[in-house]
């Protein structure tokens, strides 16, 4: 199946979306930070990154900017999972980069068909 980077400052997030990844298949990358996040998705090419928003340093939004701006990441489909539920949030997350946005706490069936929807895309191009 794919390899999905997790990026989440929460222990108790990052073990959920661990558990719903690897039951399906999956093979999971972690990073706790946007910084560590970026580096890397530039360093492993994971199939996709599920992005949390709100982190210490550099947060969702600067780190899937940082991965949509660069030509060695851009492909690289991201996935707002975030708290963050305003429709303001949504739209500045597709501003910079992110292909689909899910709130917390994260429906797996929701995550299942966003999942597989961005990854078809990706493929496709």
């Amino acid at each position: 199946m794919a390899r999905i980077l997790i990026v989440d400052d929460s222990p108790t997030e990052m073990f959920k979306l661990t558990g719903m990844l690897e039951k399906h298949g999956h093979e999971v990358l972690k990073a706790e930070n946007g910084a560590d996040g970026v580096a890397l998705a530039r360093l492993e090419k994971p199939d996709a990154v599920l992005m949390d928003i709100v982190m210490p340093g550099l947060n969702g939004f600067q780190a899937t900017r940082q991965l949509h701006k660069d030509p060695e990441t851009s492909r690289i489909p991201v996935i707002m999972v975030t708290t963050k539920d305003q429709e303001t949030d949504m739209v500045w997350a597709k501003r910079q980069g992110a292909k689909a946005y899910i709130t917390k706490p994260v429906d797996e069936d929701n995550l299942w068909r966003t999942l597989n929807d961005v990854l078809a895309v990706s493929h496709s191009q």
